[in-house]
């Protein structure tokens, strides 16, 4: 089983491009862009199961520098 979901970030001023880049070599990401709205970068990631979907957001995401807040939307099929 595969666990999908997309992180909104929301970064320091004129950081979002570097952010972005630093993700993108993260383990477990699949993509990182930057972009223009209420959140600076979307990713999205990947993991087998919840717990290593909340380790990669919490221990490889959010302690990049830069980023000050996220939230993460995990991806649901019905």
């Amino acid at each position: 089983m595969v666990v999908q979901a997309y992180i909104l970030i929301q970064t320091d001023v004129g950081k979002a491009a570097d952010v972005a880049k630093a993700i993108a070599e993260v383990k477990g990401v699949t993509m990182a862009e930057d972009v223009t709205g209420p959140y600076d970068v979307i990713v999205r990631a990947e993991a087998r199961n919840v717990d290593e979907l909340g380790k990669l957001v919490v221990a490889r995401v959010q302690v990049l520098d830069g980023i000050t807040r996220t939230l993460t939307c995990p991806v649901v099929h019905i």
